[in-house]
């Protein structure tokens, strides 16, 4: 039976984000945060392949079409839709964020330079509307400094790329601790100092500290299997993670001081251990649960890209429960009024995970429908 532990993870991970999004209770949260967004990072480091050392525009061409080209065409589908939400008042410059922000419908020049900006350097996303699409980028930016680092550490030790074969497991396990040393002092550095990588939108820190991730995940290859399935060390994991959460917390915020960076890769990674424990035992047995978290991380991206958007349905409900002013649908990303003590969370999390699986699904069946039709008529 294949190995789904991983998908599974990942199905997790993306619903805790949304949960995370839809402003469940604060003490979640912080429990939430600790992890769920260093897991994407470390699960894609589980995949690096050494064969792409010596074929580094293969790496490239891969990480475009798959990170890269998607923030590009999802930014660009959301600049192009923001000024209509504010036609139809989804969108409105009365209510916003928590802290009181709004947005603004766009002049024809800032959606010029918005543009460019999600082109040339991954930026200029709506944050309104795909606030958490700096995902990408720090992805994006992470594994292609990953695997520039591994290569000029390994190049600094004398040894030669041509023949992977004569790489030991000693020498590539030495080379990626050795990067994952530079990334967390690099970062030490950055945070302590208040350092700006003016190049990098919102500064770089989330793009070193994915990167650190990613190297986590490379080291982790062909060692995960050895872990023990035991519900008792799960248990302790949880029992760090939720330590850290309640007297420690941190996350992945762009602007991290030096101690939330400090206070991060202890629980990050004990949380990823946490949740693959889980999800291997889930995985041993063929349930509906599994296969619906096996899907639901197969196709993280459209939950990831859709959810903040599909908050909007579950807001006009609680609109209309609450009597509230019409215009709190414009709320980012979920309406703060009676958030701290009604249980509308749990509606946003269903909905924003649901609606964007159920969308694609219906999506690939009627492009499935489509080519079964024409492809018959064509005969």
């Amino acid at each position: 039976m294949k190995d789904t532990s991983i998908s599974i993870c990942k199905g997790i991970a993306i619903i805790l984000m949304v949960m995370g999004h839809a402003e469940c209770p604060s003490h979640i949260g912080r429990f939430i945060y600790e992890f769920h967004m260093p897991l994407f990072f470390i699960t894609s480091g589980y995949f690096f392949s050494l064969k792409y050392i010596n074929d580094e525009a293969t790496f490239l061409k891969k990480k475009i079409k798959g990170i890269y080209w998607p923030f590009v065409k999802w930014s660009f589908f959301f600049l192009i839709i923001h000024n209509f939400m504010f036609d139809l008042g989804v969108m409105n410059e009365q209510y916003g964020n928590a802290s009181g922000g709004v947005a603004h419908p766009y002049t024809w020049h800032q959606m010029q330079q918005n543009l460019w900006s999600i082109i040339t350097f991954m930026g200029g996303y709506d944050v309104f509307l795909a606030g958490a699409f700096w995902f990408f980028r720090a992805l994006f930016v992470g594994s292609i400094l990953y695997l520039v680092v591994f290569k000029l550490v390994y190049s600094l030790r004398l040894k030669e790329f041509d023949n992977l074969c004569g790489i030991s497991k000693h020498q590539v396990t030495k080379t990626g601790i050795m990067v994952c040393v530079i990334m967390l002092l690099l970062c030490a550095w950055k945070t302590s100092e208040r350092l700006t990588i003016n190049s990098i939108a919102q500064g770089g820190y989330r793009d070193l500290m994915g990167c650190f991730f990613i190297g986590c995940g490379f080291l982790m290859q062909n060692r995960l299997n050895k872990i023990q399935l035991s519900w008792w060390l799960a248990a302790l994991l949880f029992g760090i993670v939720l330590a850290f959460a309640e007297y420690a917390p941190s996350n992945m915020a762009w602007n991290a001081t030096f101690l939330q960076f400090v206070k991060l890769p202890v629980p990050a990674i004990s949380g990823f251990f946490m949740l693959y424990i889980i999800s291997r035992k889930i995985d041993l047995h063929d349930t509906v649960l599994k296969r619906f978290l096996v899907f639901c991380g197969n196709n993280t991206l459209y939950v990831f890209i859709f959810h903040i958007i599909s908050f909007k349905l579950v807001s006009i409900v609680k609109i209309i429960y609450y009597h509230l002013d019409w215009q709190q649908i414009g709320c980012h990303m979920v309406i703060h009024e009676h958030a701290k003590n009604d249980y509308f969370w749990i509606a946003y999390t269903i909905v924003g995970v649901a609606v964007p699986l159920l969308s694609y699904r219906v999506y690939e069946r009627a492009k499935c429908f489509m080519y079964l039709y024409f492809h018959k008529v064509s005969k």
